[in-house]
């Protein structure tokens, strides 16, 4: 069993694959910020049913989440500097990761944007007609009545979405990126040891995900406020009641006088 598995040989090489972290990291890191951009700007134009605009943000989106990532991947690293050869643009000289940040962003993007959409459409409709009668701008309605609703109904499924982006990161080796499987593959091909490094690169993964995880319930249980109020601090029943009879008291005074 020994030659066919050690744990020894697979904490040798973690140090090893967690130096390839910081990669996965920033293709994570950017991806969101990516997505959480672009993607608000597609529920925007889905929700307000802008022409033209509505039709293509709908195909875009009918497309990334109909088609696997990896596919995506190919389309664009294969695609993208052909069609901009067409029109005299060399991308030859371009890091190979920023096809990983496009495709990743893309493809967030269109997640969040069904997530944000949703999260839109569940604000009462009775609320965007009081905030125009009130004399609010739409884009003051959106960033003072409807956008903290939507944080607040929109953090779960982005906290799903972030975690299962983390783990879609595993394929980009694919195209030559040494992120954290690209660096237990490597291992895997020196050493002939592939299992104790792909176990390795299991453990940093189950471990991000388990502290992304954590970290989304925490900010999900300090955003709802039905929660906060329950914790807040409340009077001891007997003070309570001794102030309710002060202010009947203080009733009964007035209707004699």
């Amino acid at each position: 069993m020994s030659s066919f598995f050690s744990w020894d040989i697979v904490w040798e090489f973690f140090p090893k694959i967690l130096s390839a972290l910081p990669v996965t990291l920033l293709i994570v890191g950017i991806a969101t910020l990516v997505g959480l951009v672009l993607g608000s700007f597609i529920a925007f134009i889905r929700v307000e049913k802008i022409p033209i605009l509505n039709q293509i943000a709908a195909v875009f989106v009918s497309f990334i989440r109909g088609t696997p990532i990896l596919v995506q991947l190919y389309i664009v690293y294969y695609g993208v500097p052909s069609l901009l050869q067409a029109i005299q643009i060399d991308v030859s000289s371009w890091d190979k990761i920023i096809f990983i940040y496009i495709t990743y962003g893309l493809n967030t993007a269109a997640f969040q944007s069904e997530t944000i959409r949703a999260a839109i459409l569940s604000v009462p409709i009775t609320q965007k007609e009081a905030s125009i009668a009130c004399g609010l701008t739409k884009s003051q309605m959106y960033l003072r009545v409807i956008l903290p609703q939507v944080v607040l109904v929109a953090l779960p499924s982005f906290g799903t979405t972030t975690v299962a982006l983390l783990q879609d990161t595993s394929l980009a080796f694919t195209i030559g990126i040494v992120d954290v499987v690209g660096k237990a593959r490597a291992i895997g091909a020196v050493t002939f040891h592939t299992l104790e490094g792909y176990v390795g690169a299991a453990v940093l993964f189950i471990t991000l995900s388990i502290i992304l995880e954590r970290i989304f319930d925490v900010l999900e249980k300090r955003m709802n406020f039905t929660e906060a109020k329950k914790s807040s601090f409340q009077l001891p029943k007997i003070l309570l009641i001794k102030n309710k009879n002060v202010q009947i008291k203080e009733v009964q005074k007035i209707e004699i006088n």
